[in-house]
Parts: C-alpha cells; sequence; structure tokens
C-alpha cells in the first residue's frame, strides 16, 4: 500500500553538534501559545485552509472539467472552514461521485490519501468530515467485496487504510478495556414500591454485560475480522452522530436497508393490520450515485456489525433533532433489517429491531394523536370564538 505515515525522529550526533548554534524555545512562551485561545483557533484554521485547498487540487487534478460550477476553495475563505465544507451538500456530492468510480478505493487513490491524511490530524471537525463519508466509503467497499465479478474488481486498499485509521483511533480511546453495561438485579426490589412480601437481604453480586470485547491492533482488514473493524469504525460514526450532517445518517439508512437484502413481506409484519404509512417513502428510497441506482447487495450481518448499525439506526429513528426524512429512512431500514433477522434466524438481531420497531410505532402513534388534537382545538376554538355583533342600521330621512 502506497500510504506512509510519518514518524519524527532526530540524531542524536547531529542534535549535539547544533545544539550550541540553535536556539531552544522558551517553554513558557509555549506554554503560553498553546493556551492561547486565538492560536489555537488560528492554527485550527489554517490547518483546514491547507486541507481543502489540497482537496481542490486532487478534485481538479481528478476532473480536469467539472460538470458543475461549485469551487472547493470558495470554502477555505470562509471563518470555518472545515464546518463549511462539512455542512456543504454540494461538496458532499462531488466527493461522492469521485468515490463511486470504478477505479476508486486503491491505494494510489489520491482521495482516499487525503481521507487517511485528514482523519490521523489532531483537528476534530476535519474527522467529521471524514465520519460523514463512512457510510458510503463502506457500502461500496463491501459491495465490491462480496461481488460476484472479484476478477475485475481493483484493489480496495484505500478504502482499507481509511476504515483502518478510524478503528486504531476507537481502540486508542479505549485503551484495550471492553465496553461494559451494568445489568439490573431484578431478584432485589425496586426503589419506587415496597415488596408486601420481606426480603431477605444478601448480597448479589451485580451482573455485567459486555458490549465490545478489548479490541486488538489491525494493521490489515483480513476477511475473518472485517465485520468487527466496520462494526468499531461505525461505533465511532455514532459518538459523534449528533454533529453529522442530515444526509449523511439519510445515506447511512439508505445503505442500511441495501444490506438487508431483497424486500420481503414480512417486513410488515408488526405494523397494525399490515398497513404501513411509509409505502411512499419506499418509492424514494432507491439508492442514486451520478444517476445511477446503486444495487445494493446482500451482505452478511453478523452481530459484531449489526449492533453498531442498529445503534446508528435507533438514533436516525428517535432523535428529536432529525428531520422526518431521516427518521422514515431508519423506520425502512429497520423493518427490513427485521425480515432479516427473521429469516436468518439471529435472536439478538430479531429482539433489536421488534424494539425498534414498536418505539417507532409509539411515537408515530403519539406524534398523529398530537396533531389530531391540535387541529381539533384549533376547530373548536375558531367555532368558540365570539363574533362581533353588528351595530344597527340608521336611515337618516331629511323632512
Amino acid at each position: 500500500m502506497d500510504f506512509t505515515i510519518h514518524h519524527q525522529s532526530s540524531n542524536s550526533l547531529s542534535s549535539s553538534s547544533t545544539s550550541s548554534s540553535t536556539p531552544h524555545p522558551n517553554p513558557i512562551t509555549a506554554a503560553a501559545a498553546d493556551q492561547d485561545p486565538v492560536h489555537s483557533w488560528w492554527e485550527s484554521v489554517s490547518k483546514a485552509r491547507s486541507r481543502i485547498l489540497t482537496l481542490s487540487s486532487i478534485i481538479t487534478s481528478s476532473s480536469p472539467s467539472p460538470s458543475t460550477s461549485f469551487s472547493l476553495s470558495s470554502l477555505a475563505d470562509s471563518d470555518r472552514p472545515a464546518l463549511s465544507l462539512l455542512s456543504s451538500p454540494d461538496a458532499y456530492s462531488l466527493l461522492s461521485s469521485l468515490l463511486s468510480c470504478p477505479s476508486s478505493g486503491s491505494g494510489s487513490d489520491p482521495l482516499c490519501q487525503w481521507l487517511y491524511d485528514t482523519y490521523i490530524s489532531s483537528d476534530s471537525n476535519l474527522r467529521l468530515i471524514v465520519l460523514s463519508f463512512l457510510p458510503l466509503l463502506s457500502a461500496i467497499y463491501l459491495s465490491r467485496v462480496h461481488s460476484n465479478e472479484t476478477s475485475s474488481i481493483p484493489s480496495l486498499s484505500g478504502f482499507e487504510a481509511v476504515i483502518l485509521a478510524i478503528y486504531s483511533s476507537e481502540a486508542k480511546s479505549r485503551a484495550g478495556k471492553p465496553l461494559l453495561v451494568q445489568i439490573p438485579d431484578l431478584s432485589q426490589p425496586s426503589l419506587y414500591h415496597c415488596p408486601r412480601i420481606p426480603i431477605m437481604e444478601h448480597k448479589s453480586r451485580p451482573s455485567v454485560g459486555v458490549l465490545s470485547a478489548p479490541l486488538e491492533p489491525h494493521i490489515a482488514v483480513k476477511s475473518t475480522k472485517r465485520a468487527s473493524i466496520l462494526g468499531t469504525a461505525f461505533d465511532a460514526y455514532h459518538k459523534h452522530i449528533s454533529q453529522l450532517p442530515s444526509w449523511s445518517k439519510l445515506e447511512f439508512c439508505k445503505f442500511a436497508t441495501a444490506w438487508a437484502g431483497q424486500d420481503c413481506h414480512c417486513q410488515n409484519k408488526l405494523d397494525f393490520d399490515g398497513e404501513n404509512d411509509l409505502d411512499e417513502f419506499l418509492d424514494k428510497l432507491s439508492i442514486e450515485q451520478n444517476g445511477e441506482v446503486f444495487k445494493g447487495v446482500r451482505t452478511p450481518l453478523p452481530w459484531e456489525f449489526l449492533q453498531s448499525v442498529l445503534r446508528i439506526l435507533g438514533h436516525c429513528l428517535l432523535g428529536p433533532l432529525n428531520s422526518q426524512e431521516v427518521k422514515d429512512g431508519a423506520a425502512v431500514a429497520v423493518r427490513r433489517l427485521y425480515a432479516r433477522a427473521s429469516h436468518d434466524l439471529v435472536p439478538q438481531a430479531i429482539l433489536g429491531t421488534r424494539s425498534l420497531i414498536h418505539l417507532d410505532k409509539r411515537e408515530r402513534a403519539t406524534a398523529k394523536a398530537n396533531a389530531n388534537s391540535a387541529s381539533l382545538a384549533n376547530a373548536s376554538s375558531n367555532s368558540n370564538t365570539p363574533t362581533k355583533a353588528k351595530k344597527p342600521e340608521i336611515l337618516l330621512v331629511s323632512k
């Protein structure tokens, strides 16, 4: 792979020979500069502008005659260039078209090199840009990995390098510890009621569930570890999902629907009387890239990968600040995954998707009831509003 990580090193011989002539920086001045918010802000802006200009040159060299008049270099002039790039739908569309090219994803792909270098930087806003493209990058990667035409598939080391960079960052943040959850002991009385029959006091050991085992370092994406690596990368996506743009979440919901496979009538099994108010949204769910429909492949969904997908879908489904389009997309994806889990007989996936479907139905029923009550209240207020009595007409008759 062509990606290289530059390590800082120094020659002790040369450093000793030049120590007398090279002035040493004042540690107090350096510490003050690091603590100065204006200095740190300007350093972040300068780094973001440099990355955007580099990306603009990559796009110019990749497509000398762009189809649109949009220019990425214009985003570098804003006060917050990284957030401007993150929130620009034109930039997302432009980069998505380059990532969807048949020749993308190789080790020599300059766009994958840019994503890799951008994510390993220390700027959090620049990292959000890379995370926003993770659903699209993962969808293209999985579709090519599980494609039947394996002979014509180019190298995917560029995609794998970006995924491994996100995985390594998440593994470093966990510091080799597993993700645990405390499960309440149901044998103990609740804090909100007094049991009728006194319970003998005994010390019960708290039950602990393991959400994720300690992460191992990986330098390559092996087929046996692909699901866990992608699942961990989507855990990092879920950590910052509230800061990501809505179209990235909508893309994730569309790709999750494609990963579930073909449509099945049992996806509406849990809806009332088989009715589903998402039929209109299903027609809009065709995943288009550059005018062509993205053909999703029925991807293997191990639990290491699926549980991270369900966490993200849960946020898209129940997040109060999400748009209705994102919620509808998550609702369709959850129902498709429920049908897939029912066919594959995966107990954890069936339980998780069923819970999300019930929560979605409850939220939609509550929203519908609130809308009906509001309309009735408006109608009653209009009918009870007193009208101003008309003054009697006075006719003046001249004698």
